[in-house]
């Protein structure tokens, strides 16, 4: 008999995940989301600060806060948590006429009946507008979109050409901004704000009360779609390179569907990604752990659909364990259609199970729970092991 399934997300913290994903954002475009975080945890009294490159580091005050947390050797690792707040998107180049826009996208898109599929533009000090893709190009590459022209009405254009065409960006546009139907949420970019929601969640909770530090730093990074940009670019800082406290990156993404990953039935562990695998000891801790937490309503896979900042933090020697949501129509390509997606592959907007995002709450506490084996999380395995050589050593 299956075990009964977790709690649902209640309506407070769909709200609260609702108003971030109406957010705006694109690569390096990502103010209109850090504004939204930042009074968000102003009014939960959560410490957190900027980085040099315009990263949130939550969970420390300043980068001496930030380095007095990883200061030390005792105690259980440090959890950096990591989401990254942008999704593929455009830049305004250049107005060609009073009513056309050229725009370059960053990321990746469908590559199928673009054109003729509806715009958001967004401009400085909250203007809004729509139009329609028209003489797209794709990338070399063929996997996303180059260059396009953006139409629009002559309402719209008269609204936005007061707004120079480089202060301009946005992406596809549906009914909504964000829309439910049943469990399912849908919206233009749960990747990856559904991890920067489960920061967000986690530090709420953590700085409710007043407690002993935990060991918790959150990570929201930029421009992860063009490359992990804004991980790297902390990384190169070298303020993880000190102090001696054990660490532990935990990258979180809203990820592609696949066989063995399928929307609703759980957050995924992820035993690593379309580039690496993750850290062995740290992924027995949160397997472990999640078989304890949400039995039978969680799901164990390599995330091969695309790569994860988990792999950023590999290549700069940290280590690395991951959890995601599984994600309809990845980075709003029409994979599994539903509403607002006229074509198959063509534009469309993502989704996630709102019970998936439940999940993945509670395996960020998990995370945080005084009594995981990170010091020998091996511990018990080699015990049976043992006890299987016991049984059969008479016959070595």
């Amino acid at each position: 008999m299956r075990t009964p399934p977790p709690p649902a997300l209640s309506s407070a913290a769909t709200q609260r995940l609702v108003a971030l994903l109406e957010q705006p954002t694109a690569p390096f475009r990502e103010a209109r989301v850090v504004d939204h975080v930042s009074r968000y945890l102003r009014r939960h009294h959560v410490p957190f600060f900027a980085d040099p490159h315009g990263n949130l580091v939550v969970g420390a005050e300043s980068r001496q806060d930030y380095a007095a947390l990883l200061r030390g050797r005792a105690g259980p690792p440090v959890r950096l948590f990591i989401a990254h707040m942008d999704h593929p998107g455009f830049h305004g180049l250049r107005w060609l006429a009073r009513d056309r826009l050229a725009v370059r996208w960053y990321g990746g898109s469908p590559v199928k009946h673009v054109a003729g599929a509806r715009a958001r533009l967004v401009g400085p000090d909250g203007v809004t507008g729509s139009g329609t893709f028209t003489r797209v190009r794709l990338n070399p590459g063929g996997w996303g979109i180059d260059t396009a022209e953006i139409r629009l009405t002559p309402e719209q254009a008269e609204a936005l050409r007061g707004c120079g065409a480089r202060s301009l960006y946005g992406g596809f546009e549906f009914r909504a901004p964000v829309w439910t139907r049943g469990d399912h949420i849908h919206c233009p970019a749960a990747d990856d704000l559904v991890g920067v929601f489960a920061i967000m969640e986690t530090a709420r909770r953590l700085w409710r009360a007043p407690r002993k530090r935990p060991p918790f730093l959150g990570l929201l990074t930029r421009a992860e779609e063009v490359g992990f940009v804004g991980a790297v670019a902390h990384f190169e800082l070298g303020w993880l390179e000190r102090g001696d406290r054990p660490r532990v990156v935990v990258s979180l993404e809203a990820s592609r569907t696949l066989p063995g990953a399928e929307i609703g039935k759980g957050p995924v562990v992820r035993l690593g990604d379309r580039r690496t695998v993750f850290q062995p000891d740290g992924l027995k801790v949160l397997s472990d752990m999640a078989a304890r937490v949400l039995p039978g309503w969680h799901q164990r896979r390599v995330m091969d659909g695309g790569a994860c900042e988990a792999t950023a933090a590999t290549a700069w020697g940290l280590p690395a364990i991951g959890i995601s949501v599984p994600l309809g129509n990845y980075h709003n390509q029409g994979f599994e259609g539903g509403p607002d997606c006229p074509a198959p592959h063509g534009p469309a907007p993502e989704f996630v199970s709102a019970r998936d995002v439940a999940g993945l709450l509670r395996l960020c506490r998990g995370l945080l729970r005084r009594d995981l084996a990170w010091r020998d999380p091996w511990s018990r395995q080699r015990t049976l092991l043992r006890r299987t050589l016991r049984s059969h050593r008479r016959r070595l």
